[in-house]
């Protein structure tokens, strides 16, 4: 399995890979602060949902950690405030808030603030770890979807960088790769911050995968001559009817694959299951700042005055998509029906939502 990793709980801290400065530079971030923990996820220091779950959930134990030293309000309000506000630091994506509310399940029972933070801690060290395993998982079920000497596309990024390790989308096709499964891979730049770019080359170049990296809008001519054999992405959001929401430029990348007769895979853990979304209109999508779409970094490309629409997100609607790939089984359409037989084997809190309280 890779060494790659976008998170390193320190004992009393925890260090986040900052996904800002790479390929670059390799900078960490290291606080026990929980503010700044949100700071990092709000700013995209680290972005993934399946890893801004996890970031969250050690968020979450350092707010404990704080709270409990403090004789300052009663300590189960302050920490389902602090809870409210790391859930509440992206929208979008389902992992968050599915972290947040099982580790405040797990300390349901806690009878005294040192239980609190004991349970928090070692909860949120039991969401890493399971991470890791449900996209090993998701890694073995989805290589075998995929066609012998097959080139894959690829959009964003869903390998360790996104996730506790190994990856989704792109745990599939590294795992791909290992079986000898997979020629190459087509990774798009993934605008409007590159994440492609910058993150997936960069892992694809580290394991030693062939790779080419395209510009978002050549992935049709890709598809229509025949270069590309399935298209693999991972989801921030999945509703009850198997709609899925990912970064923006997802959508188009699934009309293209229907278009040309390509199969479209997603691949994402039960956590981001929302079964309490009936569709993807249910679904909230981030926006974000102009300044993305007008330029990138200190860089402005657009003329003074230009206005910018930056919706980091879309939503694929599920007749587009030919399977679900979870650590529990893949779905296939009917989604209700499928997924709903999937998530009665977890016996994890299925539920994204926090509750009150």
């Amino acid at each position: 399995m890779t060494q790659i990793t976008p998170m390193v709980w320190q004992g009393d801290s925890v260090s986040i890979l900052d996904q800002r400065k790479l390929p670059s530079d390799e900078v960490w971030i290291e606080t026990s602060d929980y503010r700044l923990v949100i700071e990092s996820i709000r700013n995209m220091s680290v972005r993934g949902a399946p890893a801004i779950g996890i970031v969250g959930s050690y968020g979450l134990a350092l707010a404990a950690m704080e709270l409990a030293q403090s004789a300052n309000g009663d300590f189960s309000d302050r920490l389902h405030a602090a809870a409210r506000e790391i859930r509440d630091a992206r929208p979008t994506g389902a992992n968050l808030g599915w972290a947040v509310g099982r580790m405040l399940s797990s300390v349901a029972s806690a009878q005294t603030t040192e239980e609190v933070v004991a349970d928090l801690l070692s909860e949120a060290a039991r969401i890493h770890r399971e991470d890791i395993e449900s996209n090993l998982q998701i890694g073995e079920r989805g290589a075998k979807l995929l066609p012998w000497g097959s080139s894959p596309l690829t959009h964003c990024n869903t390998g360790a960088l996104a996730t506790g390790g190994h990856g989704t989308a792109l745990g599939i096709i590294r795992t791909a790769w290992a079986d000898g499964r997979i020629e190459r891979v087509f990774a798009t730049e993934t605008r409007p911050l590159l994440q492609g770019a910058r993150l997936t080359a960069w892992e694809l170049a580290r394991e030693g995968i062939p790779a080419s990296l395209i510009a978002d809008s050549a992935s049709g001519v890709l598809m229509r001559r025949g270069l590309v054999q399935a298209v693999v992405v991972g989801a921030d959001r999945i509703a009850a009817n198997g709609d899925v929401a990912n970064k923006i430029g997802t959508y188009n990348l699934a009309v293209l694959a229907k278009e040309n007769g390509i199969p479209f895979y997603v691949a994402a853990p039960t956590g981001t299951l929302d079964m309490s979304l009936s569709d993807g209109e249910e679904i909230v999508i981030e926006e974000r700042g102009e300044e993305e779409v007008l330029g990138y970094g200190d860089m402005r490309a657009a003329p003074d005055g230009m206005a910018a629409f930056n919706p980091a997100f879309d939503v694929t609607p599920n007749r587009y998509v030919t399977a679900i790939v979870t650590e529990l089984g893949v779905a296939r359409p009917p989604y209700r029906r499928s997924l709903a037989a999937i998530m009665e084997k977890n016996d994890k809190v299925p539920s994204p939502s926090m509750g009150e309280g």
